[in-house]
């Protein structure tokens, strides 16, 4: 997994830009097929008003997850839930916790799998394992096409993070997963663009968050705000490929097709990729 948690911008992304920037917007993304567990999440999420969700409860995603287990899997799952059950000990609880995990991870049910490995971090009070875990949880957020799910997702990775703030309030990887948590799952996005902002004003010349931002204004189509934050970023990362990429974007879109061009061409010399480069030639082509 990435140390540095870059967000898929989706649909809150274009909820930011009306909030706090304006600008254009793009239509969402066809919707992917449901799944059992998506249907079974929705239909224990009831609406709160025309914008808004309820997330999906764990017990919905834990009941749609157990019926696709293979009845062995399944009798391993209730022994070790009833191994659990007697046990008072919270550092025995972990190790527990950590088995059940590996089961419904090793077969690929990775909402509880996941759920189950932020209990043994939770109960083990590990900074690092919290913070594992929550970006577990964002990288299922990404993937999910269910509202509902997203919701839950990003609400356990909070949960997570907040715990990990706690042992350390200077964890900056725990600060950046929050705010892609509320970005990217919640319905308060704006206090994840604020916690972004505030540390750029601490520090302006973070790259990640200077990468959130201007993917952010990318999307939201302020072209020159995203200049000024792909700027910061290479100089102090000249060769980030994405701030590379985006910035070549950003200066096509605002008419600078030459700049566009000298920065694919760099983006391909780094990257250094045969198809990425037949890619990037054919775009290059485009422009001039």
């Amino acid at each position: 997994m990435r140390q540095v948690h870059y967000i898929t911008i989706a649909v809150a992304i274009i909820l930011i830009a009306l909030l706090y920037w304006g600008g254009n917007t793009v239509p969402p993304a066809k919707k992917p097929a449901v799944t059992p567990m998506q249907q079974a999440a929705a239909n224990g999420a009831g609406s709160q008003g025309p914008n808004t969700m309820k997330a999906a409860s764990f017990d919905s995603i834990l009941t749609a997850s157990r019926k696709q287990l293979p009845k062995t899997v399944a009798d391993s799952v209730l022994f070790i839930e009833n191994e659990l059950a007697a046990i008072r000990d919270s550092s025995r609880m972990a190790v527990v916790f950590t088995k059940l995990s590996g089961v419904w991870e090793r077969n690929k049910q990775y909402p509880v799998g996941v759920f189950y490995r932020a209990m043994a971090a939770k109960l083990e009070s590990s900074e690092k394992k919290l913070t594992f875990a929550a970006q577990l949880f964002l990288e299922l957020l990404e993937h999910e096409g269910n509202r509902a799910i997203q919701l839950w997702e990003a609400s356990e990775a909070i949960s997570c993070l907040e715990l990990s703030l706690k042992i350390d309030s200077t964890n900056e990887e725990a600060k950046l997963a929050m705010a892609s948590a509320y970005i990217q799952g919640t319905e308060q996005p704006m206090v994840g663009v604020q916690m972004l902002l505030a540390i750029t004003r601490e520090k302006p010349d973070d790259v990640p968050a200077n990468m959130l931002l201007g993917r952010m204004s990318i999307q939201s189509g302020q072209y020159e705000k995203a200049i000024k934050r792909f700027e910061t970023v290479l100089k102090t990362e000249p060769n980030n490929k994405e701030a590379l990429y985006f910035l070549a974007q950003a200066y096509e879109e605002t008419g600078n097709k030459q700049k566009a061009i000298e920065l694919l061409e760099k983006c391909k010399m780094v990257v250094n990729n045969p198809e990425f480069s037949r890619d990037i030639d054919q775009h290059i082509n485009s422009l001039k």
